[in-house]
C-alpha cells in the first residue's frame, strides 16, 4: 500500500516509469468529465491512449444504467460502476456482476430502506437524479443538483454505517452499498476477469488517477497515483493522498496525465 504526504507535480514522474505504464484506471465524474460531459481534449486522450496500447478501464460510483451510454461510446477496455459491484464488458455489449441475483435483490430491499430512513432522518437530502439506474447501492445527492453542508453529509454516512452500510463520498453523492466490494477490489476483479492477471501484482504497471474521498483506497494502494487539480478541495479529509497532482482540473487534468504517458514513450 501506498500513500505520500507529499504532493509532487506531474512532471517530476520519473519518464522510466511512466514508460512502464500499460493501463489506467480513472475516476468519471469531475477526473474524466467536466460539468457531467467529456470534453473534446479528454476524448482525443482516451483516442491517443488506445492507439498506444495502454489500456484504460474507469471506476466509479455512479450507476451501471447511467453507464451505459458512455461505455458503448468511449474507446475504454471495461467500465466499472456502482463503487465495483458490476461492470460493462464488451463494448458495452455486456454486464457482469460481483454478487448472484438472489443477493442483489436482497440488497437492493434493504437498501432502499436505509434511503428512506436517510431522507427522513437529514434536512435536505434527496436520492441523486441518477438512481432509477442503480441496481447495488444508493446515492444522496450533496453537489451535483442540491447542496448539502458537511454536517448533512456526515450525518447521511453515519445512518448508512449505523445500518451496516459501506459508505463513501464522491464529489458529487455519498455513496452506500452492502457487500466487500469497493473501488479497489472491482479494479482487481476486472483485470481479472478481462485479462486473467492479478492487479496486485503488477502494480508498476498501472496508474489511477481520482479527484476526490472515494478515491483514497485507491491512492493507498497505487504506487502511481494522480490527482486532477480539483482534489485540492479535498485535501484537507483525506488520509491517504495521491502521489502527483497535475495542473489542470478535471478533463484537462485527465489530458495531461495521459500526455505524460504518451510522452515517455516517444
Amino acid at each position: 500500500m501506498h500513500s505520500s504526504p507529499t504532493l509532487l507535480a506531474l512532471p517530476t514522474w520519473p519518464a522510466e516509469a511512466r514508460r512502464r505504464i500499460s493501463g489506467v484506471l480513472t475516476d468519471i465524474d469531475d477526473t474524466l468529465t467536466t460539468e457531467g460531459a467529456i470534453t473534446p481534449d479528454a476524448r482525443q486522450a482516451l483516442d491517443a491512449l488506445r492507439e498506444a496500447g495502454i489500456a484504460v478501464i474507469p471506476v466509479t460510483g455512479r450507476p451501471i444504467g447511467w453507464s451505459a451510454p458512455h461505455a458503448r461510446s468511449w474507446p475504454v477496455q471495461a467500465l466499472v460502476a456502482e463503487n465495483g459491484s458490476v461492470a460493462w464488458v464488451d463494448g458495452g455489449a455486456r454486464k457482469i456482476y460481483q454478487q448472484d441475483e438472489a443477493t442483489r435483490r436482497r440488497n437492493h430491499e434493504r437498501l432502499q430502506e436505509v434511503a428512506q430512513r436517510v431522507l427522513r432522518e437529514v434536512p435536505g437530502t434527496t436520492l441523486a437524479q441518477d438512481s432509477p439506474g442503480r441496481e447495488t447501492d444508493i446515492a444522496i445527492d450533496h453537489s451535483e443538483f442540491t447542496q448539502l453542508p458537511p454536517e448533512a453529509i456526515d450525518q447521511a454516512v453515519r445512518i448508512m454505517q449505523a445500518e451496516g452500510l459501506n459508505a463513501t463520498v464522491s464529489s458529487i453523492h455519498i455513496n452506500g452499498w452492502i457487500g466487500a466490494h469497493d473501488k479497489w477490489n472491482g479494479a482487481r476483479w476486472i483485470v481479472r476477469e478481462l485479462l486473467g492477471r492479478e492487479l496486485g501484482e503488477e502494480l508498476d504497471q498501472w496508474v489511477y488517477v481520482g479527484d476526490s474521498t472515494n478515491d483514497q483506497l485507491m491512492f493507498q494502494h497505487f504506487r502511481h497515483s494522480v490527482g486532477v487539480a480539483n482534489i485540492a478541495r479535498f485535501l484537507p479529509q483525506l488520509t491517504h493522498r495521491p502521489r502527483y497532482l497535475t495542473t489542470g482540473e478535471r478533463g484537462a487534468g485527465f489530458t495531461e496525465l495521459a500526455r505524460a504517458l504518451l510522452q515517455s514513450r516517444s
